[in-house]
């Protein structure tokens, strides 16, 4: 057997040559000097090699611990060297496989099942926000406490509700890892309840029939862009989220059928959705094509026909008119809408509902009453239409019927 004396003794030949120690394990000297632990084994009959390092790196303790451990292989059936390679590949993935290449697959993912851009937008969001504590790490290396950490770090800056989604972002990563085999576990699991739930925040509107109609009121009286005022006056009778009806386009309207159709692609529930149009409804929409601007959309933006208002324009329009973004925000007239017509007692809640585009919880009665209600719906419409007219004009106020 070798000893450290003997080995640091060793000196250069013309040729490498083998010095051994014992149980297959052996040095390797090279012309430059260079001494390679090697060791040599048997598996299924066929002798093999196996490098262990370089001296003095790897010591001769540490070598034969090595050997040992091929050894141990052996005995269990397992081929060290093939074993070996076997990790060293799969370390090689994981290192390349980071949290950022499996969230940036699965975002492209999302993207061709067809999810809103808005969506979108807000995934690579977090993404982002992930990137400097586990974007760079092996996905499947990264722990419940890494990833709790860089939650922690969105919460004390008091973004709650950023923490949370991120929390649920994260965990689609990490599943989406898991089914791709990239991955053992979501670690994002085990931290449900470990960040601080936020406040749940509403939003804002004006829900009392009196204010209703000072609301009506001053939109009418709107002095900016005709469009811009045109968009707050159809809100209300329309009741469509802020992003279906800024993105409008006049293929949808169908004055004949008075009928606005809403295609999935532009929903947040990815399902076309079809709005009864009142007398009203039809008389803004017919002033607005009297305007006659260029492209597709009903409210294009300032600098460009190609492209619909931004996000901001109503709610910008809502502040200038004097109210503030606690009492009024261009989602509100759907709640508006949703809390009066309920109020009134005269309508069916599915008609309501399918009127603000909700999603079903239960599948079978989503299947049942998709194409329900229409009719009810039609009528629902004119009679908001006529009892916002009155709110504008200060005349009738809704009292609840709800044995109606």
């Amino acid at each position: 057997m070798l000893t450290t004396i003997q080995i640091n003794a060793l000196k250069p030949r013309e040729k490498a040559y083998k010095v051994a120690d014992a149980k297959g394990l052996y040095l390797l000297v090279n012309p430059n000097g260079s001494l390679l632990w090697r060791v040599k084994f048997r598996f299924h009959g066929i002798e093999k090699k196996m490098a262990l390092g370089r001296y003095p790196d790897v010591s001769l303790k540490e070598a034969r611990q090595k050997r040992d451990e091929a050894r141990e292989q052996l005995e269990e059936g397992v081929d060290p060297a093939a074993a070996r390679l076997q990790a060293k590949v799969e370390a090689e993935i994981a290192a390349r496989t980071t949290f950022r290449v499996v969230a940036d697959e699965f975002i492209e993912k999302m993207e061709l099942e067809g999810k809103a851009a808005a969506t979108l937008k807000k995934m690579r969001w977090f993404r982002d926000v992930l990137q400097p504590t586990i974007g760079h790490r092996p996905i499947a290396d990264i722990t419940a406490h890494e990833l709790l950490k860089a939650l922690k770090r969105l919460e004390r800056k008091g973004h709650h509700e950023s923490a949370i989604r991120a929390r649920s972002f994260s965990g689609r990563v990490f599943r989406y890892a898991v089914a791709t085999l990239r991955a053992q576990h979501n670690p994002s699991d085990i931290l449900r309840g470990a960040l601080i739930a936020p406040k749940v925040k509403h939003h804002a509107a004006l829900l009392e029939p009196a204010k209703v109609g000072e609301l009506l009121r001053a939109i009418d009286g709107y002095g900016g862009k005709i469009e811009t005022r045109i968009a707050l006056q159809l809100a209300p009778h329309v009741y469509l989220r802020p992003g279906e009806l800024r993105k409008a386009q006049w293929k949808e309207i169908d004055f004949e059928a008075a009928v606005w159709r809403v295609p999935a692609e532009r929903t947040k529930m990815r399902k076309p959705h079809a709005v009864p149009l009142s007398k009203q409804a039809i008389e803004l929409l017919r002033e607005l094509k009297a305007l006659g601007n260029s492209g597709d959309f009903l409210f294009p933006a300032n600098t460009t026909f190609l492209k619909p208002i931004c996000e901001n324009t109503l709610n910008i329009a809502l502040r200038r008119l004097g109210f503030t973004n606690e009492e009024m925000t261009s989602h509100g007239f759907r709640s508006i809408a949703s809390t009066l017509l309920n109020e009134s007692g005269l309508w069916h809640p599915d008609a309501i509902e399918r009127s603000l585009a909700h999603r079903e919880r239960d599948s079978v009665r989503a299947a049942y009453h998709r194409g329900a209600h229409w009719d009810e719906r039609v009528r629902m419409a004119q009679w908001w239409s006529d009892y916002l007219v009155k709110l504008r004009d200060g005349a009738e106020v809704i009292r609840p019927k709800f044995g109606t």
